[in-house]
């Protein structure tokens, strides 16, 4: 995510005015295509949309773990060791994943046994919880959001976060589901190998740039 819109927000006003621009800041930042919608696209249009379900709920779950750190005042910008490590292990593991949808066919495969699925289905959590959690875009934009309702109520807060972690994972399903539909893979064969080496090649500049910047950052004197 971006930090898109924010700025705009401190000078806000209060109640339903505030939520209403809470809500529209997080929102076009989620349509902003970025790392989460690659992943989901590609393991949508190779798996189907129940194996891309769980980058969905991991992806889901990374936020909710961002939003409860950001809005409990555990800043990652108050810790700029912290973030590098972030940005170094976050790059390492987006330029992985980039170079394996590199190499890998892209063919369609639905024809899995259903213990096999079960299993690629975990899997996809930990893919979507990784991804979410490394990316240190999400967390500066829950930083960013978090300083500017950091007035409300504890109840608020937690209105909030529900709200957005339920934005993100329906937004994410719907994608999904759209991509992995059945009259969608039946005539995505020639389209899934381009899906693959597009959200590799995307994943794989993504991830070596921010393992080049934290790198610099790590050596830059002091």
């Amino acid at each position: 995510m971006a930090d898109r819109g924010l700025n705009g927000l401190a000078d806000g006003g209060s109640g339903v005015e505030q939520f209403i621009a809470v809500a529209v800041a997080h929102f076009l930042a989620l349509l902003i295509p970025g790392v989460d919608f690659f992943l989901i696209s590609r393991t949508a249009m190779v798996s189907g949309w129940r194996s891309a379900s769980g980058v969905c709920w991991g992806i889901a779950a990374a936020n909710a773990v961002l939003i409860t750190v950001a809005f409990c005042g555990l800043s990652l910008i108050s810790s700029p060791l912290v973030l590098l490590v972030v940005q170094l292990a976050g790059g390492v593991f987006l330029t992985y994943v980039g170079a394996v949808f590199l190499r890998s066919a892209g063919h369609i495969d639905l024809e899995q046994a259903p213990a096999a699925r079960q299993l690629t289905w975990r899997r996809n959590v930990g893919l979507g919880l990784a991804s979410g959690l490394l990316n240190p875009k999400n967390a500066l934009f829950y930083v960013s959001l978090a300083s500017v309702i950091a007035g409300a109520a504890p109840h608020v807060l937690i209105g909030y976060g529900v709200w957005m972690v339920a934005v993100v994972l329906v937004w994410d399903l719907l994608v999904a589901g759209v991509l992995g539909s059945p009259r969608v893979l039946a005539r995505a064969t020639r389209v899934v190998p381009w899906v693959t080496r597009v959200a590799g090649a995307f994943l794989l500049v993504f991830g070596a740039g921010t393992t080049i910047g934290a790198v610099v950052r790590l050596l830059a004197p002091r």
